[in-house]
């Protein structure tokens, strides 16, 4: 940047040369000023502390000096001491009052210094000629001398007197009349001071106006119209850099490289954009195949739960009649037979059972409620009383209140319950503990029981549909309870896993979230069932 040529400075370099200049000329003003007050203070003092205490003085001084001359004429007419009181009164006035004068007088107050000398001196002669001799008179021959030398005497040393007085009241006079001049043109001087101080800073104020309006304003306002332009969506407009300080000008540049980049962008999410729209021309035709995968299952359900129900439903029907009928009649592998068919219909029709409560999760929906979780155990408690058996023991604590589909819940705790009943171990009464913790958004429920347990190898494995972990003859069903289980909690927004740290029996975990608004629960209450 030249230094030299304005046009290269920056907004603030200009405002700073500007008040740069500007304090420099205010600066010198008010040295100006204080220089001027000091030399206002002192004339003032010149008329108040000196000027007009001299003239009060000389005043006094007149006085007292026409009482030495009163005391002397009564003193010549009386003869008695008492008269010379004014004398001697006037006597002592006058020195205070000549000291007072030669206080305030200054080394340049020559002409009034003079005065007051000549004063003296007049005095002086009136005293040696005049009083003096007045004095002695009527203390050595009496009042009648006095009177007759007070009469013979010739008033002209007494006139010097007052006429001296008069000289120097006249010379104060003029002392005092300079200085209140002069503090009245220092004073005027002042206020030209403030009159040209607030003219700078009008004209700074009006200069700085002008330079924000040309090189802030102006500029902004054809800035901001050229960005609205490609922000309407003329991305491909080249801004032009405003006539303004250098700022504005790299501000633009910066704006016009802030738009080409932004036009570069947009040319990449357009194309990417087209991408997308393939990609998601590609999952509706995927989703349009999955609904009708959909429509295909239910139709398989429906056929499985009618048409395949049906011809089920007569072979075991008619297994079932020569099973009973013919039973013993005919050899024992025949019986044997019979009874395999029989068995393998209802095995078939579970299996086709468990097959659409399976695939039913979460497409018959009966919407989602409030459901006490504590309640659902007193429900499931009084399904699983005949299963239990007379020493089992099912005990639950602390079960929040969550949101869901109660008869879902409620398969869900049959099926978990029911295996830990039915996985117990010989010859020990089977116990199953039901607890649930807050963590963050969700309830941590487990349910852990102290049967059989389940081999950490297998932890994925029994989540998964009709695996058994056992053979059909050690345990019945169909292998698909925990199956149903996992689907329910996913359906809920949950997770299930599998606990494999735990010295004897099963531990099941799964998750819940918790109700928006629910505090966590204080007050724990604990249930237990024995049968």
């Amino acid at each position: 940047m030249n230094l030299f040529n304005v046009s290269d400075w920056t907004l603030r370099g200009r405002i700073v040369a500007l008040c740069t200049a500007v304090g420099v000329l205010l600066g010198g003003l008010g040295v100006m000023a204080a220089f001027t007050a000091a030399a206002n203070n002192r004339q003032l003092d010149d008329v108040l502390d000196r000027a007009t205490p001299m003239r009060a003085a000389g005043e006094t001084l007149n006085t007292a000096l026409v009482n030495q001359e009163t005391g002397i004429r009564g003193f010549a007419i009386t003869g008695r001491e008492a008269s010379l009181l004014p004398y001697q009164d006037g006597l002592a006035e006058e020195n205070a009052q000549v000291a007072r004068i030669e206080r305030l007088l200054n080394a340049e107050d020559g002409d009034i210094r003079a005065a007051l000398e000549a004063v003296m001196s007049s005095t002086a002669t009136w005293r040696a000629e005049v009083a003096e001799p007045v004095m002695t008179a009527v203390r050595a021959e009496g009042p009648a001398a006095g009177q007759a030398l007070v009469e013979a005497a010739d008033t002209r040393e007494f006139d010097d007197v007052r006429t001296a007085i008069a000289v120097m009241q006249e010379h104060i006079g003029v002392l005092r009349a300079e200085s209140a001049q002069a503090a009245r043109e220092s004073s005027q001087t002042l206020v030209a001071i403030e009159i040209a101080a607030a003219a700078i800073i009008m004209v700074a104020g009006l200069i700085l106006l002008i330079l924000l309006d040309r090189l802030v304003n102006r500029p902004i306002i054809d800035l901001a119209g050229q960005v609205r332009q490609v922000a309407a969506g003329d991305y491909e407009r080249h801004i032009v850099s405003p006539h303004g300080s250098s700022d504005l000008v790299a501000l633009a540049e910066d704006v016009d490289r802030m738009r080409q980049q932004i036009a570069s962008e947009l040319a990449e999410v357009r194309s990417a954009r087209g991408q997308v729209e393939w990609v998601n021309q590609q999952l509706q035709s995927q989703a349009e195949e999955l609904t009708r995968s959909n429509r295909d299952l239910e139709q398989f359900a429906y056929v499985a739960s009618h048409d395949l129900q049906e011809p089920l439903r007569k072979v075991a029907s008619f297994c079932q009649l020569l099973q009973r009928r013919y039973a013993g009649q005919m050899d024992d592998r025949a019986d044997q037979y019979i009874a395999f068919a029989v068995d393998g219909a209802q095995r078939m029709q579970r299996l086709i059972n468990d097959l659409l409560a399976f695939s039913r999760i979460g497409r018959l929906t009966s919407g989602f409620t409030e459901v006490d979780l504590n309640k659902v155990l007193g429900d499931v408690k009084s399904q699983l009383e005949t299963r239990a058996g007379e020493d089992a023991e099912i005990v639950w604590s602390g079960l929040p209140t969550v949101e869901g589909e109660e008869p879902l819940l409620t398969t869900l705790f049959v099926n978990l319950l029911g295996n830990s009943l039915k996985f117990r171990r010989p010859d020990v009464p089977p116990v199953v503990r039901i607890t649930a913790e807050r963590d963050g958004g969700e309830w941590r429920i487990n349910v852990r029981d102290n049967g059989i347990g389940i081999e950490a190898e297998f932890a994925d494995k029994v989540f998964v549909i009709f695996q058994r972990l056992h053979a059909r003859d050690a345990y019945e069903g169909t292998g698909i309870g925990l199956a149903i289980v996992k689907k329910i909690v996913e359906y809920h927004g949950g997770r299930i896993w599998l606990d494999v740290d735990v010295p004897e029996g099963a531990s099941i975990n799964f998750t819940l979230p918790v109700l928006p608004g629910t505090e966590p629960v204080e007050e724990q209450r604990e249930e237990v069932m024995s049968s």
